[in-house]
């Protein structure tokens, strides 16, 4: 049995959803499954709750403030990101619907492999950024480990309503830190990888009505070519490129959708990353090089920042590729068509004038260049703060 669209583009992120609760629950079993995802919710929120009563506790020492900022900062991300996916579960079906729609599907075993290639290369990339991910986690829980028993302290700088010299508050608190960050960690790399899989399909779409436009043939009315043959070569070469024009025009509705779904999500998670890095390359002009803390704030900036270049890249990417198209149709032998078909390619050619762009709150393009500008931004403002440390 043939793998659908969702299944190639989303089968990782959507398991690690389903495992956290996340998912469109099951018919059968929904409301044990939106039991178990209020729990893992609560404990995201809880720990948003306890990271800002440790800030306004600490308030006015920069070196505390700024150690617990950036936690802050990716908590408050994790869950604004999950609850838009929850809040727009509908608007998620109907992605997930649009993805299966006929039009989409491969009609030949290249169009699957460009399928499965696109899907592979964006799993490659997310896979990457879960790796950095999960060993930013584990660092950070190793690190009481290497302290004596007389001073414990927890994996994170939050308030915690249980005392860390006392057993077993200690080992009930060191276990809900690590759970929760364990959690969310997850949650980031799959909600991510749901965008930006969804993203990559459209890029994949693309590619394959460029290979449609390439299928298109030579038709001189000039050669000597019977009439009936000729008018039913001019009549397929129509059929295809009416075909290829109502996919992009699909295509082209798949990523508005997408993009008012997520947008908000995206733009929230561009100003946090921001405020993260600069943070985090405070804290690493603070720490102690040899500690493992350097290590792990090392390891988190690699984890951001590589998130922050796939959004930017997926958007990049999706961009190319609808300007290709163009040039791929003009490259087509559209002179040896008939009428028909030159009015139509007017008309195409006049609609992609305006290359297809994911934007973060309707306004930020996702692309190279935006990723560069968000790293010049985050070393000035870094610079402000390393001033006033």
């Amino acid at each position: 049995m043939a793998l659908s669209s969702i299944d190639i583009f989303l089968s990782r992120p959507r398991n690690v959803l389903v495992f956290l609760g996340i998912w469109l629950p099951p018919k059968r079993y929904a409301l044990l499954y939106n039991l178990y995802k209020i729990m893992i919710m609560l404990t995201q929120y809880c720990f948003i709750l306890f990271e800002v009563i440790y800030v306004v506790v600490v308030w006015g020492d920069l070196d505390e403030v700024s150690e617990a900022s950036y936690l802050l900062f990716t908590q408050a991300t994790v869950c604004y990101k999950v609850s838009v996916l929850i809040a727009n579960k509908k608007q998620l079906k109907c992605l997930l619907d649009f993805m299966m729609l006929d039009i989409f599907g491969p009609q030949t075993p290249h169009h699957t492999k460009v399928l499965f290639t696109n899907a592979r290369k964006v799993k490659n990339l997310c896979a990457v950024f879960l790796i950095t991910a999960i060993m930013t986690v584990s660092l950070w829980a190793v690190m009481p480990l290497f302290d004596n028993a007389e001073s414990r302290f927890f994996p994170f700088k939050i308030w915690m309503p249980v005392d860390a010299q006392k057993s077993p508050q200690y080992e009930l608190g060191y276990i809900y830190q690590i759970l929760s960050i364990y959690c969310s960690a997850m949650l980031f790399f799959a909600v991510d990888s749901t965008i930006l899989s969804m993203v990559m399909f459209g890029c994949a779409q693309l590619e394959i009505i460029i290979d449609k436009i390439q299928q298109l043939r030579s038709t001189p009315l000039s050669a000597k070519m019977k009439g009936a043959k000729c008018d039913e070569m001019i009549e397929e070469n129509n059929k295809l490129f009416r075909e290829c024009f109502q996919q992009h025009q699909a295509v082209i509705r798949f990523i508005e959708m997408l993009e008012n779904t997520f947008h908000a999500n995206i733009f929230f998670q561009l100003c946090c990353t921001v405020g993260i890095i600069c943070i985090i390359g405070l804290r690493i002009t603070i720490t102690e090089p040899s500690s493992v803390q350097f290590y792990s704030m090392l390891n988190y900036m690699a984890t951001m920042l590589s998130q922050l270049f796939l959004y930017c890249w997926c958007g990049s990417e999706l961009t190319t590729k609808s300007q290709d198209l163009r040039e791929w149709l003009y490259q087509s032998p559209w002179y040896e068509q008939d009428a028909t078909f030159r009015k139509s390619l007017l008309i195409a050619m006049e609609r992609m004038k305006r290359p297809i762009i994911l934007k973060a709150g309707h306004y930020i393009p996702l692309s190279r260049p935006t990723f560069v500008s968000i790293l010049r931004s985050s070393y000035s403002y870094f610079a402000v703060l390393n001033q006033a440390k």
